[in-house]
């Protein structure tokens, strides 16, 4: 397998409608997602309890929900920027292409993270 990667230049045209329609799901998934935390961040303002230390409480833990599904959501949103791109490099015909060394990314690793523009020995380097 190795080897093959090395040769090649390009995944097929096959290959491309495969990883297409992986990450067709994924996005999907995604974008439910989006709007599963952008509706609860929309819906997270509490009860109407009358007790002033409970609502004190209720605030500071609506307050912290919403932060965190705010950056739920920003992760998600750039989450959903990659997959769509990587729909760009699909249709580019640049899919599965490491930005970095030029060589084919693993196909394991495409379906594994198939937003990834770098293959697995570009991305070790960054940590050495």
């Amino acid at each position: 397998m190795e080897l093959e990667n090395k040769e090649r230049t390009r995944y097929n045209d096959q290959e491309l409608q495969e990883f297409k329609a992986l990450i067709l799901r994924k996005l999907e998934s995604a974008k439910a997602e989006l709007k599963d935390l952008t509706e609860s961040a929309n819906n997270s303002n509490g009860t109407d309890d009358t007790g002033s230390v409970y609502k004190t409480m209720e605030d500071g833990s609506s307050t912290l929900l919403k932060e965190s599904n705010s950056q739920l959501a920003g992760r998600q949103r750039k989450f959903i920027d990659n997959l769509e791109m990587a729909l760009l490099r699909i249709e580019n015909k640049t899919y599965g292409i490491c930005k970095i060394t030029g060589k084919l990314i693993a196909k394991e690793r495409l379906m594994a993270v198939p937003h990834t523009t770098q293959s697995m020995e570009a991305k070790l380097k960054q940590y050495k």
